[in-house]
């Protein structure tokens, strides 16, 4: 939930991503070249997340794109975030609280950004 005038940082609602907290080596993008980090992936989230804020004219922060073309979004729509780097992070301009909810199913993620009928931008 994120209440009016409220700000979401995914590094800090997401936290650090370790072995200890499950997270598991996968290719990252250092630079615009490919390795190797744990966490690797956790961009298609915030990039997921970029766009469903973007569509509902949600108020963006701080966002950055990856130093190379990523395959899971259009060029420009995605959001890197690093623990350590960059975050997305996004204020809620609305005069009503959204309730962020995310899916996954048959490996792919929906996220949906919901509110009340009274909904006004500030």
């Amino acid at each position: 939930m994120l209440f009016p005038g409220e700000v979401f940082s995914f590094n800090t609602t997401v936290g650090k991503r370790t072995i200890e907290r499950g997270y598991l080596p996968a290719p990252i993008i250092i630079r615009g070249e490919l390795s190797e980090g744990v966490g690797g992936g956790i961009c298609q989230v915030s990039s997921t997340l970029f766009n469903a804020v973007d569509l509902a004219h949600l108020k963006v922060i701080q966002r950055y794109s990856h130093s190379k073309q990523v395959p899971y979004v259009p060029p420009g729509r995605d959001a890197t975030v690093s623990w350590y780097g960059p975050d997305f992070s996004f204020q809620n301009n609305y005069n009503q609280p959204i309730l962020i909810r995310s899916f996954v199913s048959g490996g792919q993620m929906t996220i949906s950004l919901f509110s009340s009928d009274d909904i006004d931008l500030q």
